[in-house]
């Protein structure tokens, strides 16, 4: 499984909603997406960005495909002038194996 992790800060946080709700319109646009998480920052929580996208892929063909589909394309064109700063990071997630201090 590969995980898409994309935070972003926006120049004004509160279009923080509308952001999200954009990015919403992406979650089934191809075969093989797993997870898709959108957040917003939460008052009186850390947070070093304004939105966050947590999301999971089948494989890097699946992500490929997302990042390649022309809706995709759309909302990323239409987004691009609220943010100001963009932290990507892609890998690919082990299944947890059990602490060898964990009973048996």
């Amino acid at each position: 499984m590969l995980r898409h992790i994309v935070l972003w800060t926006l120049n004004d946080a509160a279009d923080a909603e509308r952001f999200a709700t954009a990015l919403r319109t992406c979650r089934d646009i191809v075969p093989g997406i797993r997870e898709f998480d959108v957040g917003i920052r939460s008052d009186g929580l850390e947070a070093s960005a304004d939105v966050v996208l947590v999301s999971s892929f089948d494989d890097e063909t699946a992500l490929e495909a997302y990042l390649d589909h022309p809706h995709h394309h759309q909302v990323v064109t239409g987004l691009a002038t609220m943010r100001k700063d963009r932290a990507v990071l892609d890998f690919v997630s082990v299944p947890d194996r059990p602490s060898t201090t964990d009973a048996a």
